[in-house]
């Protein structure tokens, strides 16, 4: 349960591969919250890997490997960021608001990089409270 809310087992914010390996197992998990370390550490993910697989794409003069990293990435992808905006107490369908230009990825970023908010929400517990993990950072 810890992992779908965005935390490694241990207590503390996740690290870069508790962060992957979390988004592929709860791929399809769309009820919890996802702090920023999480859905950060996939972003990295994604783009150093997309960019890797452009790379390869270009060397073997195909464009197989990126459509199917893209494939493989989206659906992960769209849960955890569902997850971080349950967060910050937003529905996910503010998921959407990325198809208004410019304005929506803007807004979009903003509450990503927003800290989540303390204590239990309507998606769900804090992942810091309870004695779960460590507590929330100053912001």
């Amino acid at each position: 349960m810890i992992e779908s809310l965005g935390e490694a087992a241990t207590g503390d914010p996740m690290g870069f591969g508790e962060a992957i390996s979390a988004g592929f197992s709860n791929y399809v998990n769309f009820s919890g919250r996802a702090i920023r370390s999480a859905y950060w550490f996939w972003t990295l993910f994604v783009f150093v890997v997309g960019i890797v697989a452009v790379i390869i794409d270009a060397v073997i003069g195909t464009s197989i490997i990126y459509p199917l990293f893209g494939l493989a990435t989206i659906l992960p992808g769209i849960a955890v960021s569902i997850r971080r905006l349950h967060d910050t107490d937003r529905t996910g369908w503010w998921l959407l608001i990325i198809f208004i230009p410019l304005i929506g990825a803007i807004l979009l970023i903003i509450w990503y990089c927003t800290a989540g908010t303390p204590g239990p929400n309507r998606f769900g517990p804090d992942p810091f409270s309870a004695g779960q993990l460590s507590p929330r950072p100053a912001t």
